[in-house]
């Protein structure tokens, strides 16, 4: 398991379009504009934003003040569902994933010490990304930026 530069952007910007606005509305963003504020290829940040849109994760407005927002609150969605759109499954090794698994050749996979780690590894990371919603991510990144002094 590793965060792919895609999956990294993905988050990056799902963070963007979950950051609290002063109406209570779910904020529309453009593309150009999250790809700016986060360095990001506009081009590759609009295949990203697809996949997430066809997860159902993100909906998307055309026209003059279009751009996308997210589908759901921003309580409502997790970092694991993002992750796992983007990247694919959470897990280490093959032979752990819950959503995928494939036989990874040991004698005995019952019991291969590897693999019960690995399960462990895959067991803390997912349990921190399932419980941790963008709103989380949102609250804390502003309490840092608070206690920083940073707008």
């Amino acid at each position: 398991m590793r965060l792919s530069k895609r999956g990294e952007y993905g988050l990056r910007a799902m963070i963007v379009l979950a950051e609290p606005v002063e109406q209570n509305a779910m904020p529309v963003v453009q593309i150009k504009e999250i790809a700016q504020r986060e360095q990001i290829s506009a081009k590759f940040l609009e295949q990203i934003l697809l996949a997430l849109k066809n997860a159902g994760l993100l909906h998307s407005k055309m026209g003059v003040g279009g751009g996308y927002y997210l589908a759901r609150s921003s309580s409502e969605i997790t970092l694991g569902q993002i992750f796992r759109v983007l990247d694919g499954p959470v897990a280490p090794i093959k032979c752990v994933s819950q959503m995928s698994c494939e036989p990874c050749g040991c004698p005995d996979e019952q019991t291969c010490g590897l693999r019960l780690v690995m399960g462990d590894v895959r067991n803390a990371i997912a349990g921190i990304l399932d419980n941790t919603s963008l709103a989380d991510v949102t609250k804390r990144q502003s309490a840092v930026r608070k206690k920083l002094g940073i707008k």
